[in-house]
């Protein structure tokens, strides 16, 4: 999981999917409480009322015929009434009244016998259902005498239980729909949190495609000490690079005037003379490698296309003679992470070479990916046997003595691939389907992963 996007998303899922459903529990715990309490309430409430009723006359229990709770009038409503002696064995436990709704049903062989002043709540089976038991004991005065008797009230849990289903489904429906609206809710935070590094990541890119020269957009405080070092170092390096190609120019310069004023002499040798040629050669080798900018992750990115565009007007116009066509399948997207002028010296060099080789064309076929640029050029010329492929790839081998124009500045080329970390090759074609022809392949590859 190296995507904070992910980190955060997961992390949000599992808060919610484990707060959610406790938050749930809670409700639903308290609920069941408060509602079975407001049910105990309401049986407390009866008891009074038909201890109010109540009367004891010689020993006897008066009760009216109905009561003022319907309920307890009507058969099977689900709220019953029974009232039993607190006596000693065998009369403890002995039915004196019970209500109207009572009358169908059979009662449980035992029912409990709390002190008198004491009340106690339980639970039984009653017609096949759970029933809440609410039992009260309580003494009355017959001719100074005790009379006591446990007033049972018996409640049906159907409606409780319904209540209590029903408050269920509403809250586990409301809060999966809360759930719903809480992950929305962090996902649009999230990619508006971060955007800023969305904007970043977009502007980087931007400037590896060689779009941008540096980071422009606002961002916030936390990223604005980042993205302003990003920008120092873009430039530096970038003055950095100028300032050292512009010191080599001048150590160029220095060097040929020289030169130019000894091979200027009539009285030199011919052999002194081919000397100060390669020598000359020699200094603008070895300043056109010192120029190289090398394989860097801050180089702004080259269009290869319109380097190769620029390259082919060009040579069009020297080798106008020879009226070569230029078969092209370049990808547009493909880009060089690197110096232009670079990539200019490779593609030059190759493509100079190929177009002295050909005799009517010259074939530039360029593939790329996220990671990898591969650039393969044909001519069809007389090509190269494996004798003359071995020396133009060998360290120190001199290439321009070749006929047919192979090889010139290869070395240059050889070495400019290599600081790139790339690899050159002849006569290997790498693209597939690409339009190869009979004579010399040269095939270039950038492997810009590493």
């Amino acid at each position: 999981m190296n995507s904070l996007k992910v980190r955060l998303l997961l992390s949000t899922f599992i808060m919610t999917v484990v707060m959610l459903p406790i938050i749930g529990l809670t409700l639903s715990n308290a609920f069941e409480r408060q509602l079975s309490q407001a049910v105990k309430n309401e049986l407390k409430a009866y008891s009074y009322s038909i201890f109010t009723v109540a009367e004891v006359e010689n020993k006897q229990l008066l009760m009216p015929n109905f009561l003022l709770e319907n309920q307890f009038n009507v058969s099977k409503s689900g709220l019953y009434a029974v009232i039993t002696s607190l006596s000693q064995a065998p009369q403890k436990n002995i039915p004196l009244w019970q209500s109207p709704s009572l009358l169908t049903l059979a009662l449980p062989a035992l029912l409990p016998s709390p002190d008198v002043g004491q009340t106690q709540f339980s639970k039984i089976n009653l017609a096949g259902s759970r029933h809440l038991l609410y039992s009260f004991s309580a003494s009355f005065s017959d001719n100074g005498q005790a009379f006591p008797i446990t007033l049972h009230l018996i409640k049906d849990q159907q409606q409780l239980l319904s209540a209590l289903s029903d408050f269920r489904q509403q809250l586990w429906t409301w809060l999966l729909a809360l759930m719903a609206v809480f992950i929305f809710v962090q996902i649009i935070w999230l990619l508006w949190t971060l955007k800023p590094l969305t904007v970043l990541t977009d502007e980087l890119e931007n400037i590896e495609k060689g779009q941008k020269k540096a980071l422009t957009a606002k961002y916030p405080l936390e990223l604005q000490q980042v993205t302003q070092q990003l920008n120092i170092l873009l430039m530096t390096e970038e003055n950095q690079r100028t300032r050292y190609r512009n010191a080599l120019s001048d150590l160029a310069h220095s060097l040929k005037n020289p030169l130019a004023v000894i091979q200027s002499q009539t009285d030199i040798s011919v052999s002194a003379s081919e000397q100060l040629q390669l020598i000359n050669q020699i200094i603008e080798h070895q300043l056109k490698r010192a120029q190289s900018a090398g394989q860097s992750p801050w180089h702004l990115g080259v269009q290869v296309q319109q380097v190769i565009d620029k390259l082919l007007i060009t040579l069009a116009k020297i080798y106008q003679d020879k009226d070569l066509a230029f078969i092209i399948d370049v990808d547009s997207n493909a880009i060089f992470k690197g110096d232009e002028t670079d990539l200019m010296e490779i593609l030059g060099n190759v493509l100079d070479n190929a177009c002295k080789a050909a005799k009517h064309k010259v074939a530039v076929n360029v593939a790329s990916t996220a990671k990898k640029l591969t650039i393969e050029i044909t001519d069809d010329g007389a090509g190269l046997d494996e004798s003359q492929q071995a020396i133009i790839l060998s360290r120190g081998g001199r290439a321009d003595t070749y006929q047919a124009g192979h090889g010139i500045g290869l070395a240059i080329v050889s070495d400019l691939v290599a600081s790139y970390q790339g690899q050159l090759f002849v006569d290997k074609p790498a693209i597939d389907k690409s339009a190869t022809l009979p004579g010399a392949c040269f095939t270039i590859v950038f492997d810009f992963s590493s």
